[in-house]
């Protein structure tokens, strides 16, 4: 009889904590109350994007160097949530996917998008193992995709527009505009001033966005003057690490943001960035 009401206690408490998860689970997602969430997570030198719909759908762009991306995820996640319903990995350079492989080995993801392009490293080949080993569908991004997190909401992509096997893997990125209502995140990996001027011939004043990832840790081989002018946007969020050896953020790059009145957040300086968007407009977070 003991052993029969100490089990019965067990079941009590497990059917307890589970309605206090589902209870707080509930108010999280109340706590949202209609905004989008776009942070640029500070993963040293390399690039992590987290975006939360309204209605708590999340997507991953890139995933940093190394696993400090979960560290970073679990300051922008509770720690029951476990899922994660899209990876974008721009390109296979190691300081954009190596974090992804402690993603899949963490978290449930419901399908990776990739743009095609190979690399022939050991963080390549481990995530492309990982994928395998985890059964994640994998996607071709290409452009006029639309990847849909919620009403309103969703990643434009808008490069690559074909072939990328072949293609040196920067300039293979996924370049790919977040919109929501009368707002936009443009989003552009290691992408060169080449894609950017090709993209600026195809889209030109509708490349505007309210914030910019600007391409490459703000290297001076992205954020061409053409560029910028089109995307015309208030803030950009440079991803780099502290005292980095390839000195990104490139002053060239700076001069030019500057010469648009484009205010620039460094996560190198800033740690994690967090704006958010009711979908009439977007702010820096608290």
């Amino acid at each position: 009889m003991q052993i029969f009401r100490n089990h019965r206690n067990t079941v009590i408490l497990a059917v307890f904590l589970l309605l206090n998860l589902v209870i707080w689970y509930a108010v999280f997602a109340e706590s949202r109350g209609g905004v989008l969430t776009v942070a640029f997570l500070d993963v040293g030198q390399g690039d992590a994007i987290f975006i939360e719909a309204p209605n708590g759908n999340q997507i991953l762009v890139d995933g940093g160097p190394n696993k400090s991306v979960l560290r970073a995820l679990g300051e922008m996640m509770p720690f029951y949530d476990r899922t994660i319903d899209a990876i974008v990995a721009t390109h296979p350079d190691q300081d954009h996917i190596s974090g992804l492989i402690d993603v899949l080995n963490r978290f449930s993801v419901a399908a990776i998008f990739e743009p095609g392009a190979n690399a022939d490293t050991n963080a390549y080949k481990t995530l492309e193992k990982t994928i395998t080993a985890k059964k994640v569908p994998r996607i071709l991004a290409r452009r006029g995709m639309h990847i849909v997190l919620d009403e309103g909401v969703y990643l434009n992509i808008l490069f690559p527009d074909r072939d990328m096997s072949n293609v040196e893997t920067n300039t293979a990125s996924i370049v790919a505009q977040l919109h929501y209502g009368d707002t936009d995140v443009l989003l552009t990996g290691d992408s060169p001033q080449a894609i950017e001027k090709y993209l600026v011939s195809l889209d030109g004043k509708a490349l505007h966005a309210d914030v910019l990832k600007p391409g490459h840790h703000g290297s001076k081989t992205s954020s061409s003057l053409e560029f910028i002018g089109a995307v015309s946007p208030a803030y950009a969020v440079i991803s780099a690490g502290k005292n980095n050896k390839y000195g990104h953020p490139h002053q060239e790059t700076l001069d030019t943001l500057k010469q648009f009145g484009v205010s620039v957040l460094r996560t190198d300086k800033s740690g994690t960035i967090v704006f958010q968007s009711d979908g009439s407009s977007i702010r820096i977070a608290d």
